[in-house]
């Protein structure tokens, strides 16, 4: 990783680790999930209003765990808002690929192209676990499973 890749995934961790977007519960959600990563600690409840087409009109969460996971779900949150639940699972893909170095390669959309600063938890394996956790969550609220567990 570059030193300013690094120095930029430092920045954007810190920001939205400190000041989650959508740090909230949901009144009118129609799916939710609780995740769990007993390795790091992280527990967290992602919340998603969907239409009846399916399409993620709010999103998101609650929680306590380390910088990295909050600033995933801050990040995947404000990246939701708007997509249809197939898109978010691809966001899912891409993402999950791009953490777990499978896809560097990987094409996003202009908007979604920032989720790559998180591709540098890549270098520290037990921290892959941390950043794609409230992605799992968000697919399992998807798919309408109400728990979800890294382990």
């Amino acid at each position: 990783m570059s030193d300013d890749l690094r120095e930029l995934y430092q920045e954007v961790i810190l920001d939205h680790g400190k000041n989650p977007r959508n740090f909230h519960e949901s009144d009118g959600a129609t799916n939710e999930a609780r995740g769990n990563n007993p390795l790091c600690g992280d527990q967290l409840v992602i919340y998603l209003k969907l239409d009846a087409d399916g399409n993620v009109e709010d999103a998101s969460f609650l929680g306590k765990g380390c910088a990295i996971c909050m600033a995933s779900a801050s990040m995947m949150t404000d990246l939701l808002k708007g997509r249809s639940g197939e898109e978010a699972k691809h966001m899912f893909d891409a993402f999950h690929h791009m953490c777990t170095g499978e896809g560097d390669d990987v094409e996003l959309e202009e908007d979604v192209e920032k989720l790559k600063v998180l591709s540098g938890v890549r270098e520290f394996p037990t921290r892959v676990k941390c950043a794609t956790l409230p992605w799992h969550t968000m697919v399992a609220a998807l798919s309408g499973e109400n728990e979800i567990s890294t382990e």
